[in-house]
């Protein structure tokens, strides 16, 4: 069919639509994938060298024509529709208009969105990183080499090329160390994935802050006061905390950060396993052995770490006894928010 005669009878077409629903079949048969013009196109190469060039203008002009065409088609349609419904004898012009719902914004992306603000006015930069991680980001840089019994603390999903669904951004430190020129402070937000069975604390699938400091002169202290900076900024309202030694082959020493569950008070309930603590930011040193992975001598840099669950401070936030709300897609639960 000539580019005159398939213009003429599109037109033809536009003119004769009535409804939305026929607007749209007759895009879908011209511009859609298997349309007359997308097909054209596509049939370009059956033709003689000489004709291509000047078919494709034509049904590129065609498409063009169209697609300017379409809209002002929908627009006519929209408003004789309305014309004719308020000219019905039994529309009731005093019924209230259809409201489009306003978003919601997830609470893990409230918190996300608090904790990065605090940083970014402490001076920290704002990283993000793969969440399909190499063998090395993810465990030998971090002082985890293959046979460690560390990787059984983490139940880990292993990808067909060989890669992995990170288990904690802590596998962002040495991407960091090797990116920014120390000294410098840097936190990592994301998404970590755990092979394990969930309950109302636990998830396969959870978002994680990590934190990292390089400097030259580095200590606990220095490290707390980051931390506590943090909660207070989050929480908003002053918590019982306690330092415990934890163990974590990227860091020397180790620290496991509770603080007393705001969900029970401290009398105990699921969240915090009848314990009345939430462990909530394991932290320490940076061991020697992963400073030497970023290529930095742990002789002149030293730095502290910390991997902040999210989803646990949300849940001690907003006071949420099931970690499983927050993924479970219930708007109800969302809109509360």
């Amino acid at each position: 069919m000539e580019h005159t005669d398939i213009f003429k009878q599109a037109m033809q077409e536009l003119a004769a639509v009535r409804t939305i629903q026929d607007l749209h079949a007759f895009e879908a048969r011209y511009l859609g994938r298997k349309g007359l013009i997308t097909m054209g196109l596509k049939g370009l190469k059956k033709l003689p060298p000489d004709q291509r060039k000047q078919r494709a203008i034509e049904l590129n002009g065609l498409r063009k024509e169209l697609e300017s065409a379409i809209p002002k088609r929908e627009a006519e349609v929209i408003r004789r529709q309305a014309q004719a419904q308020a000219e019905n004898e039994h529309f009731d012009i005093s019924m209230p208009g259809i409201t489009n719902r306003a978003g919601h914004a997830h609470p893990l992306t409230l918190v996300q969105q608090e904790i990065m603000d605090v940083f970014e006015r402490m001076g920290f930069y704002v990283m993000d990183y793969p969440e399909a991680e190499s063998d090395f980001f993810n465990f030998e840089a971090l002082n985890i080499p293959k046979d460690h019994p560390a990787r059984d603390m983490q139940d880990t999903f292993f990808l067909e090329d060989g890669n992995l669904l990170r288990t904690h951004t802590s596998a962002g430190q040495v991407r960091a160390m090797m990116e920014l020129k120390p000294p410098f402070a840097a936190i990592f937000p994301g998404r970590v994935y755990r092979y394990e069975a969930t309950d109302a604390s636990h998830d396969h699938t959870f978002d994680q802050v990590e934190g990292l400091m390089l400097d030259h002169r580095i200590s606990v202290a220095n490290m707390l006061y980051y931390m506590q900076t943090l909660l207070e900024a989050v929480l908003k309202r002053s918590m019982t905390v306690r330092l415990r030694p934890g163990y974590f082959p990227f860091v020397e020493p180790g620290f496991e950060l509770d603080i007393q569950c705001m969900v029970c008070g401290g009398k105990g309930c699921p969240v915090c396993k009848y314990s009345g603590w939430v462990e909530l930011m394991p932290c320490g040193l940076v061991h020697p052995n992963v400073i030497r992975a970023g290529k930095l001598d742990p002789a002149q840099w030293q730095g502290w770490a910390f991997g902040l669950g999210m989803s646990r401070m949300v849940m001690m936030r907003y006071e949420i006894d099931d970690i499983r709300l927050l993924t479970g897609g219930d708007l109800r639960f969302i809109e509360q928010f």
